[in-house]
């Protein structure tokens, strides 16, 4: 048997990977920044992925004798090789709990002043945004529906050209469960509820979190004494910008486009382009733009958005919370159920990677890509691997 099979018939590697860049500026960019263990982490795990130096299996087909060496994955969730699979677990897992209503996607960012402070106390920060954003759209839907909304909430930190945006994306239920549990209160078919309004509720009990945070002590160190007054009010005068898009027609569209988001990291590998061998990084950003920077300033905008460990950036509120799945979200089905459209979810315990891979991109492993026999998978030690074809990066 031969590789050369499996090199031709592998899925074609990205021209740059992110791996790439930190193989050939990480040294230098470890030297000149000051990393958190988190951070090099992320690097080192990057590196690695899906490299012999993780180990793997080989996979060979008896009827062909095609052969294909796969090797593991790092699983770190800032790593953009890692994201497909965990996506498509997570999907099938909330599969069970979307209701079966339009749902809403609401955007909730803070103003550019206040990135410094966010950085300075990123989890703090982080934390209070969450809180802001979920008291926000739970006591606006209490007192203009009278009703318990649900949503689920991810955090993001980056723009499309890698620069520090902290924000939230919300996918809301638009409507909710009346107080007394008898009926589902739908919101207008095509609109939630103002933007003015949701900015406003939302800018002042993000400037209230920041007070009660600075009296805790949480900002000493801060700039300079009086700072953080000055920039809270300057920003308590703005008008906070949050965006509502258009509701999802059907409630199985609102997980795959949600899937989009929460397992997301700041670039993928198929946005990269080039790097020069001056040690530029071209990368795509949006409507057929681009960006190129050395590849310092590339890491250092990178590893901004790791975010700190086991920081939960996903989190479900309202009748979504954990605490209702049984109660209050179980009568909402009820409720909703008439017009229910998604089917019931595979269990989780069931679903194995191979499982994940064929639900989301139609790839089944487990069969020849030649002649759709079914392989037969071998364990290899890390240096047989070494001296196999070069790493799996499908």
């Amino acid at each position: 048997m031969t590789s050369c099979a499996a090199k031709e018939a592998a899925p074609p590697r990205p021209p740059l990977e992110i791996a790439d860049i930190v193989r050939t500026h990480g040294e230098a960019f470890g030297r000149s920044h000051v990393l958190t263990p988190g951070q090099a982490e992320a690097l080192r795990a990057i590196v690695r992925c899906r490299t012999a130096a993780l180990g793997g299996h080989l996979d060979v087909c008896p009827a062909c004798e095609y052969e294909h060496p796969s090797y593991n994955s790092c699983r770190n969730r800032h790593c953009p090789k890692c994201q497909a699979l965990a996506q498509a677990k997570w999907i099938a897992e909330r599969e069970a709990r979307i209701l079966p209503t339009k749902h809403f996607h609401v955007v909730f960012t803070i103003p550019s002043e206040l990135h410094a402070l966010a950085r300075f106390r990123r989890e703090k920060v982080f934390d209070l945004l969450f809180h802001a954003a979920r008291s926000t759209l739970l006591d606006l839907g209490r007192e203009r529906l009278h009703a318990d909304l649900g949503a689920t909430m991810v955090l993001h930190t980056w723009t499309r050209d890698l620069r520090f945006h902290p924000h939230i994306h919300a996918i809301v239920t638009g409507g909710g469960l009346s107080f007394d549990g008898t009926r589902w209160v739908p919101t207008r078919n095509d609109y939630f509820m103002p933007v003015k309004l949701l900015g406003a509720v939302f800018r002042d009990r993000f400037i209230t979190g920041i007070r009660a945070l600075s009296r805790d002590g949480v900002f000493d160190g801060f700039d300079m004494p009086g700072a953080l007054d000055r920039l809270l009010e300057t920003v308590a005068k703005k008008a906070w910008i949050v965006y509502a898009k258009r509701p999802f027609g059907e409630a199985r569209h609102v997980l795959r486009y949600l899937g989009r988001y929460t397992h997301r990291v700041g670039i993928s590998n198929q946005r990269m382009v080039s790097m020069s061998e001056d040690g530029y990084v071209t990368f795509r950003t949006k409507d057929g733009k681009s960006v190129t920077l050395s590849g310092e300033d590339f890491l250092a905008r990178f590893v901004e958005h790791v975010l700190p460990k086991q920081y939960v950036k996903i989190r479900h509120v309202g009748l979504m919370a954990a605490s209702n799945v049984n109660t209050k979200l179980a009568r909402a089905r009820e409720l909703l159920a008439p017009t229910a459209t998604v089917a019931p979810a595979p269990s989780p315990t069931m679903l194995t990677w191979q499982d994940a891979l064929l639900q989301l991109a139609g790839i089944d492993v487990r069969r020849c890509p030649r002649c759709s026999a079914e392989l037969v998978r071998s364990h290899l030690p890390t240096a047989a691997l070494r001296s196999l074809s070069p790493p799996d990066t499908s």
